[in-house]
């Protein structure tokens, strides 16, 4: 057939997906099928943009026929595609994915992993599930498959996004609270390349953002396959971090001003009571200073007190602002 599709453009497509493909994995027709799709997101995602308005979308089943016919251990099945790609649909339908969101403790990093099969991609850990197999058991198993960490004490089986990505069930649980200094080793031979850290707010929520280019040094074509996650990872952190802060000040040791405020409402009666007695034995007191022909302003009571030494008993006004009444003593006067 003739390529619509530039032959650079496939020969590039075609060394990030589908040429690391292990020997003995070439004959599962299946499998290379989902690799084919990986491809073909990536074409659509990243080739035909505004700026290359001379490349062509097309389907699954065109892309496909491509790669077929371009890369030779394929060409000799390019007959049955047709058949191939109905059987890759069935069990695409059928077979859900399930893996994990891995976060450190504070909750500003993310696990990714790099297989040898997508060269520069990199993504959650996950895989299908087996016949029968609980969802949460099949994300532990991935998990510890992939990047040799064992999630199954951290896992809740509530927490989780799930996603129905080009007809197949995506389900990735969230588990928090993992050391950053964790060494991870694969299990799997020659699937995982790399087990790495990244920064979650770092991360592209687009394929036009142009963060991890400046910060990783690889554009968001790097991180395709986890960007329909990231502005829903993001939400859930900023929630359950307003959560943990709100736990936080509810348990810290209060100030005065903190016991005021949540006292109950009798106590703070109690207290406005106290404080609007003390005003009025403080109104008497002003009144009574008046009558005997003082006119200085209240602030200034306790210094005309302090120069008219001999006049006799003075009242000494006290503040009791945690009682119940305020309080009026006498004391003598030194001579």
């Amino acid at each position: 057939m003739e390529h619509s599709i530039p032959l650079d453009i496939l020969d590039d497509l075609s060394s990030r997906f589908i040429i690391n493909v292990p020997e003995e994995e070439r004959k599962d027709l299946i499998r290379i099928c989902f690799q084919i799709e990986l491809a073909h997101w990536f074409y659509l995602d990243f080739y035909c943009t505004e700026e290359n308005k001379h490349l062509k979308t097309c389907g699954m089943k065109d892309f496909a026929a491509h790669t077929f016919n371009h890369i030779p251990f394929l060409r000799v099945h390019s007959k049955n595609l047709t058949e191939i790609l109905d059987k890759w649909r069935e069990y695409k339908q059928s077979v859900p994915t399930y893996g994990a969101i891995v976060l450190n403790e504070d909750m500003s990093q993310v696990l990714l992993v790099q297989s040898y099969w997508s060269r520069s991609s990199w993504g959650f850990p996950k895989g299908k599930v087996n016949e029968e197999e609980d969802p949460s058991h099949c994300a532990v198993r991935e998990v510890l498959e992939e990047t040799g960490f064992d999630i199954n004490k951290l896992i809740d089986h509530n927490e989780f996004i799930e996603s129905v990505i080009n007809e197949q069930t995506v389900r990735l649980y969230i588990v928090s609270g993992v050391q950053s200094d964790t060494k991870f080793e694969p299990r799997t031979r020659n699937e995982i390349k790399s087990v790495e850290w990244f920064s979650v707010a770092d991360l592209p929520s687009s394929k036009k953002d142009a963060t991890p280019r400046a910060k990783f040094g690889v554009g968001p074509n790097a991180f395709f396959m986890v960007v329909p996650f990231i502005k829903r990872l993001k939400r859930w952190i900023f929630e359950k971090q307003q959560k943990r802060a709100q736990n936080s000040r509810g348990h810290r040791h209060k100030s005065v001003g903190d016991v005021d405020f949540n006292q109950p409402k009798n106590k703070r009666q109690q207290f406005a009571s106290a404080i609007q007695a003390e005003m009025q034995a403080f109104e008497a007191l002003r009144q009574q200073h008046q009558k005997q022909g003082t006119t200085s302003p209240p602030r200034n009571i306790r210094k005309q007190e302090g120069n008219n030494r001999g006049s006799g008993h003075k009242p000494n006004f006290k503040r009791q602002l945690f009682t119940g009444q305020a309080a009026v003593s006498s004391n003598p006067e030194k001579e």
